[in-house]
């Protein structure tokens, strides 16, 4: 399975979730709502979660290995740091503009 698009939905300045993310497989898979976490000093991934009825939650997909888990977890953060340097260039050229 290959990873051939990483959309980074929504990206978050303040608490430990920094951003969520779509990603798509093989141009006809997607999984929407991975969320992109820094806690501990370090960053990684969440799968999409459903709430069970007993306030507990469980990941609605998720991978099955620990190596595709490296693999979507590097290609995500990836996607992530490029969104937030694409974030501040536009907040600098607002900045230059003024």
């Amino acid at each position: 399975m290959k990873i051939t698009d990483i959309k980074v939905r929504k990206l978050f300045d303040e608490g430990p979730m920094k951003a969520i993310v779509s990603v798509t497989f093989d141009n006809e898979f997607a999984l929407h709502d991975i969320k992109v976490i820094y806690a501990k000093e370090r960053y990684f991934i969440v799968m999409p979660t459903k709430k069970n009825p007993d306030g507990t939650y469980r990941d609605v997909a998720h991978p099955i290995n620990a190596a595709f888990r490296g693999k979507l977890e590097a290609a995500v953060l990836d996607a992530y740091d490029r969104a937030l340097e694409e974030e501040q260039a536009l907040a600098d050229e607002s900045s230059d503009e003024v």
